[in-house]
């Protein structure tokens, strides 16, 4: 049976990153990101290309799914209003109704959600949704987690740091 998994950046190091994938049983990373790479030096080993290698080496898929990353447009939307109530996006903890609602229209309605579910691992491995916040409910990722989970009934468990 396919499983999905949520994962984000934030509250990582590199090696128990790896680590909960790998207790996951995670087979796939479907990054989710539209930019990969993360600021700062504690998370430079999130960036593309750096993150991808770490990957294989831990014989764990990786696909770009820039077709569910949020816009730029709709990101901007979510950091104004994430200074509006004084958060950081490292730090926040629900996604702006606004930002749900526009994204789910705008990006999830119309993807083929369908389509990448028949390209997920069968049988134990489990593909893993990823971006950088920490808290899935902050995150575009627990959108399309709850719609693979309502619409094609996939279990979905979200792994969090520590």
């Amino acid at each position: 049976m396919r499983r999905i998994a949520t994962i984000g950046v934030y509250g990582f190091t590199a090696g128990a990153f790896l680590e909960k994938l790998a207790d996951g049983g995670v087979g796939l990373l479907l990054d989710l990101r539209q930019r990969r790479g993360v600021r700062g030096p504690d998370y430079s080993w999130a960036n593309s290309a750096r993150l991808q290698r770490a990957l294989a080496a831990a014989d764990i898929g990786y696909r770009h799914v820039k077709e569910l990353a949020p816009t730029t447009e709709l990101r901007h939307l979510q950091y104004r209003e994430d200074d509006r109530q004084g958060v950081g996006k490292r730090n926040r903890i629900a996604l702006a109704p606004e930002y749900a609602e526009r994204y789910t229209r705008e990006i999830l309605d119309p993807f083929d959600l369908g389509a990448l579910v028949a390209e997920l691992p069968d049988g134990s491995a489990v593909a893993a949704l990823f971006c950088v916040e920490r808290d899935p409910e902050a995150c575009h990722r627990a959108l399309v987690a709850e719609r693979l989970r309502a619409e094609h009934g996939l279990p979905v468990t979200n792994i969090h740091p520590g």
